[in-house]
Order: C-alpha cells, then structure tokens, then sequence
C-alpha cells in the first residue's frame, strides 16, 4: 500500500493536504493560514498604530471581468487576493454593511472565479451577504460606494443586477437546492457543461433545507460541488451565553471539529482515500489497495459520505495553491456524484480588528480602517431591540417559568442581552425557525413561558408550525418579531411587512404592535401575562425616541424624564391619543373631523400629519387614535372614530392584507359603510418591493410619511383634489 501511494503521489500531491492538529484546538495547517499581507503602519506623536494596505492595486485594476483572472499564474493570484480583500475593506469602511463574511471568502472567491467559467458555470453563494468580493471581480467594482444605498447596488446577490449573480438570496440555507435544480435543468437540456457550486457556511447548514436538499442530491446522484465553509461562527454573534455554553450552536459544528482530530484525519492515507474517487477510472485502479486500507480504518464513513456525497477535506479556504486544484479536479471529473468540499476559514481573515471583534465585525457601519472602530451616531435613547430585551429581564425576575428561544440571532432580537441574565433559560436553536416555533410550543405543552425571538421576515420560514403546531392547539407561545415594517439598507428579503397579514388570518392569534417604548415594555410585560393562546408582539428596527419626544409630541408624563416600568395592558384595547383643538369653527362639521388611527409607530408620523391638517385647515379637526392591537380589534373604538368623523384613516407598517383590511372587513360587516357618509384609506406599504435605501426614504416612497398621510386626509375632506402617488424608483 505504502508503495502504490509513494508511485503516485507527485499526480495528488497538488490536491491534498495534510493535516496536522494538536490538543483538539482549531482546525491550524501545518505551518498555520497562509496569511495576508497586513502593513501595521506606526503613527507619529504617539498616537496609535493603524493597519494599511496596498497603495496601488496593479492586478485588481486589470479585472474587469473574470475572464481577466485566465492568465495569472499562482504568485499573481496571491497579490490579486491581497488587493481584493483590501478593496473591499476601504469600500466597506466607508458604506458600512457585511464586513467579515467576505473576507472569510477572499481567497475562495478569486479561486472559483479562477477555476469556473461564469456565468456558464453557476456559484451560488448561500445568504450571499459575503458576496462582496464576487461583485468586484465581476464588474460592479465601480457601484461598491452605492453599496446598500438608494439606487445603489444590493449588499446580496440580485439575479436582475448581473448575469454573475446565479441566485438571488438573504435568507439562509438555499444554496444546495438551487444548485441541484440548476444541475437537473442542465442536464435533461444537453448543456455541454454542467459545474454548479454551492458555497454555504456552517451556521447557514444547520438549517434543516441544507439537509433535505443534501438528502435528495445523494439518492437522486445530481452532480454538483457544495462547499461548505466552516469558520465556526454559527450565530450572530457566536459565543452568546445560553443553555448551550458560548460554543456554536450546532452540533454538526462539533461534529466538524472532531473530524479533524479523529484518527482518520490525521492519516494521510485516509483523506487519500476520499479524495481517490474523483480520479480518472485508471489511477482509481492503481489506488484501490490504500482506498481498500482507509476502508477499514474509517467505520460508517463520514456524516457527508452517508447522505451520498464525496467527501473532500478539511482544506485551509485561506491557501490559493491548494484550493485551485483541487476545485480543477472536482471541475473535471467525470463523476456525477455530488461532492462536497470543507474548507477551514476564519471569518474577518486578514483584518485583525474583525479577527479579534467578539462578532467578527460581522454586520458594520462606517469605520476607521486603520483602526477598525466604528463610527456610530450617539443616539437619544437605547434601540427597541435592547428595550425589550431589559423588559423581558424584568419580566423573567419575577417569573421563573419565562424562557427566550432564537434562531441563531442573539444579538439581533436581544437574547444575548437576556442571555447574560439568564443563560439558563436561553436557547439558541441555530438558523432553525420551524423547529425554534415548535421547541417552543413543546415547552409551553409543559407550563414554561417560551418567547420565541425572531425577526419578522425570518418567521416566515416557520409559518406552517405557528398554524399547526402553536395555533391549532392555541398553546400560549410568545412571538416575538424584530424588524417588523421596512428595514432599510438590507433591502426586500430583510423587510418585515407580511406578517400582519399572515399572522392575521389564523384563528385565535392576539397580535399587538407598540407604539414607543413604553408601550414595548407594556407589551413586553402584557405577553408574559396571557396565557390564553398564542400572541404575537411585532416592533420595528430602530431606536426609542426619548423623554423630550415621548413628553412633547406623544403626551406622556414622566417622573424624572426616567421611562418606567412595563405594566400590563387590557387585551384588544386601544387608546385616543389626540383630539382635536376646538376653536372657532375648526371640528364643528362631522365633514370637517378627520380620524386617524395607527397600528405600531407611524403613530408618530400621524400625529405630525395631525399638526399638518391643523396648521394648514383652520375648521379641520383631527384626532389621532393608537389601536394597540389588530387582533382583537378595539370595535368600540372603531365604531366611535367612524360615528364621529366623515374620515377614517388607517395607517400601519404592513403589506396589503393587514390591520387596513381587518377593520375595513369590521366597518362593512358592521354597516358602517352602508350610509356612504364615511370616507375609508387604508395606508399601507404598496403592492411591490422596496430596495434598499434608509428607513426614512423607504417610509417617503410608500407613501407613509407626516407629509403624505397629511396629503390624504386634505384630499379626502376635499381641501385639494390632487391625488397622492406613490413610486419608488
């Protein structure tokens, strides 16, 4: 066996690696990453040392298109990897967005742009949110300063936006399908080549469509490469305390590091062995005597073998002259049998501020590039996700039985926050919303109180389980939605607005919106209460408005300026907030009384739209309702706003299909509409797909800003006959 391996390795000893481990630590070659270039720049006057790159980008301004990368040679493609990561780094110190995903992918990028032939050949990269390098090489260098901007170039890939993006995406856990259906459709339309890559990352692979598309590619024998990139960062941001320790959460993770200390890895012949059967028929026939001894020290294959894929790895993803020839023998091999690539990367790689960050600096604002820190706007008042996080911790002290659940996002719904608390009582379940939804309707089956933390446009990946298996058997599981409404700069496959309306129709589900952050909190508190059914408490991206504002505008009084305690709240009550300012003949025509009611936090842009009627229409009085809740209606107060006023104005954070249409379908099922002397608008976010942007322009371009609710109040009380339009460009 020694000698049929010794007379052939100069025709592998391009494509294996072998791998050298100490202790069970992380995955380290033999002589360590092969690292970037990374300049630490000494400052004068004692300031602090700053990082820099290339001053000149040589190879990088040659690339106008893959095709370019054709004559490099090994040495060139290094310094092109070195120019690209710093290219993205002074493009994204200076938009902000996805930092360290893309520089985990540096090298694998220019490898498969090296190696495959797009957009014949299909990449798909897997929530894409690390594609930035890719945008580069494949002609949108030029837009990366409109990155996640109006009018600007997406932050994830857009099929509409190039023929490079294979796929579009920004969810997780896609990839392998898309791959095998576009490995299918290759091959029953005879296309002469048939190479389809999908790169997926150890957290997006703990999501169970990973698995079922990995299950089906095996037993159905469609050829494709998955890669799979294994930086151990699994949740956002990895570490977070929890029932878990602060190690990733996934199991597979685990499984992964074993491998690489398990004997089979540390023996040369073994990963000989999986690599074996990608050769031409002739060399596999040389080799079957040391595939025949790796058989036997490998008992039941690897997890990846079993579901029918070839096994190649773990490979350093930051080592060029590895990587390329390995992906140009998976390129050319004849085998239809699925493959799939590990590769061993460290996410933030080559920037040590992100490798040292506890989050990778994964999502960033602008920054420093010398130094890495970020330039954040200081703000008046802490952001909704950490006031709900600190509410459901004071919730959680008095209540034992309140438990936090999130799909491999602490950081972004506030379970880090709780779960420095209460690690205990903190479950993080990985990119996993169908099994967070009913892990948490098992848990309620048993008397806890599960808080089930995910952002709105993620829940929809666990829809058919909040019907089926929480509302179905009205068990008092509460869902938390983070994002909901626009998101801004993620763009359309981030936005929160269809979960008023696909939340509304089941039976039995109590759905509330707050308004500020007092009413967070009371909501916060109202959710730990009800144990009546399933509840739903839905909050936007952003932050608190603070005292002055909450006084000012919102009427609250507060002691000390401090925002108090949540208290619970009345079950489908909402509240008047604003009447109108009677005086002279302002408000004493029914036609001259304008209602506006709001579900979330337009109510902030509607009583602005109040001052707006006011200011500019002497004998128009409006007032300005909060219904608090969709389900159940507050039909007292509807009934009311509709006797007392010739308009009614619905104003929410939500698609078609939502809070508009639940009261619309009240006032015509209650005959308030049979007179023809009530004048109905619903405003909603319109019929289409919103860019990315800031939150504000978005608001502006759906029509649900002070001015444009203003705008329709005016016209439907005949003060202009103009139309309100709404485009977004």
């Amino acid at each position: 066996q020694t000698t049929t391996f010794a007379a052939h390795k100069m025709r592998i000893s391009s494509t294996l690696l072998l791998i050298s481990l100490s202790g069970g630590q992380a995955f380290v070659p033999p002589n360590g990453f092969v690292r970037p270039v990374v300049k630490l720049q000494q400052a004068a006057d004692g300031q602090p040392s700053v990082y820099q790159g290339p001053q000149v980008k040589p190879l990088l301004d040659s690339i106008q298109s893959p095709d370019d990368m054709n004559r490099l040679d090994m040495k060139e493609l290094k310094q092109l990897a070195n120019e690209l990561r710093w290219e993205v780094l002074e493009s994204v110190s200076k938009t902000g967005g996805h930092l360290s995903s893309s520089l985990g992918v540096n090298e694998l990028t220019v490898a498969l742009h090296y190696v495959f032939d797009m957009p014949e050949d299909d990449i798909i990269w897997d929530v894409s949110h690390q594609c930035y390098p890719h945008k580069i090489l494949t002609g949108r260098r030029g837009g990366m300063s409109t990155l996640r901007q109006k009018n600007g170039i997406s932050g994830f890939c857009k099929r509409k936006e190039s023929a490079y993006d294979s796929f579009g995406a920004g969810h997780s856990s896609t990839s392998i399908s898309a791959a095998q259906g576009m490995s299918v459709a290759k091959s029953m339309l005879n296309k002469k080549k048939n190479n389809c890559i999908a790169v997926i990352g150890d957290g997006a692979i703990t999501g169970g469509m990973a698995y079922e598309a990995m299950n089906s590619a095996g037993y159905l024998k469609n050829r494709m490469i998955v890669i799979l990139n294994d930086n151990g960062q699994v949740s956002l941001p990895t570490g977070t305390q929890s029932a878990g320790g602060v190690v990733p959460a996934s199991q597979l993770s685990a499984y992964t590091s074993n491998l690489l200390v398990s004997k089979p890895f540390q023996d040369f012949r073994d990963f000989a062995k999986s690599f074996n059967k990608l050769l031409p028929e002739e060399v596999q026939g040389l080799n079957k005597r040391i595939d025949e001894y790796a058989r036997g020290i490998v008992s039941g294959g690897t997890f990846f073998e079993e579901l029918g894929f070839y096994y190649v790895g773990p490979v350093d993803g930051h080592d060029l002259e590895n990587m390329v020839p390995i992906l140009e023998k998976l390129r050319d091999s004849p085998s239809n049998k699925p493959v799939l690539l590990h590769l061993k990367t460290v996410k933030g790689y080559g920037y040590p501020p992100a490798e040292a960050a506890s989050d990778r600096m994964h999502g960033v604002g602008k920054f420093n590039l010398g130094t890495g820190v970020q330039m954040k706007t200081k703000s008046i008042a802490p952001s909704l996700t950490s006031i709900f996080a600190n509410a459901l911790i004071d919730a959680a002290i008095e209540d034992r039985s309140i438990v936090g659940i999130t799909a491999a996002m602490p950081g972004g719904t506030g379970m880090d926050i709780f779960g420095r608390r209460f690690p205990k009582r903190t479950f993080d379940v990985g990119i996993a919303e169908q099994h967070a939804v009913t892990m948490g309707a098992g848990m309620a089956c048993e008397g806890l109180k599960p808080f089930v933390c995910i952002y709105s446009t993620f829940l929809q990946r666990g829809y058919d389980q909040v019907v089926h298996d929480v509302a179905i058997q009205n068990l008092p599981v509460r869902l938390i939605l983070d994002r909901a409404g626009l998101v801004g700069n993620d763009g359309p496959t981030h936005h929160g607005v269809y979960d008023l309306a696909y939340l509304g129709t089941i039976p039995r589900m109590t759905i509330m919106a707050p308004s500020d952050e007092i009413e967070l909190k009371n909501m916060v508190m109202t959710a730990a209460a009800f144990d009546d059914g399933p509840i739903a408490l839905r909050y936007p991206r952003g932050t608190g408005y603070g005292a002055e504002k909450l006084k000012s505008l919102f009427g609250y009084s507060l002691v000390d300026d401090e925002i108090p305690k949540g208290e619970v709240i009345e079950i489908g009550k909402g509240r008047v907030i604003r009447m109108p300012k009677f005086s002279g003949m302002r408000g004493q025509d029914r036609d001259n009384r304008v209602a506006i009611l709001s579900l979330g936090t337009r109510l902030h842009d509607s009583l602005l739209a109040a001052k707006i009627i006011e200011e500019a229409n002497p004998d128009v009085g409006v007032t300005v309702a909060d219904a608090r809740f969709m389900k159940p209606l507050d039909e007292e107060l509807i009934k009311r706003l509709a006797d007392q006023n010739s308009v009614l104005i619905t104003v929410e954070e939500g698609s078609v299909g939502g809070f508009g249409d639940h009261v619309m379908h009240f006032l015509t099922h209650n005959g308030r509409l049979d007179d023809g002397d009530l004048k109905v608008r619903p405003m909603v976010i319109p019929d289409q797909y919103f860019e990315a942007a800031t939150q504000a322009e978005q608001y502006e371009a759906a029509g649900l800003s002070a001015n444009h609710i203003a705008n329709t109040a005016t016209r439907l009380t005949k003060k202009v006959k103009v139309p309100v339009e709404v485009a977004f460009e």
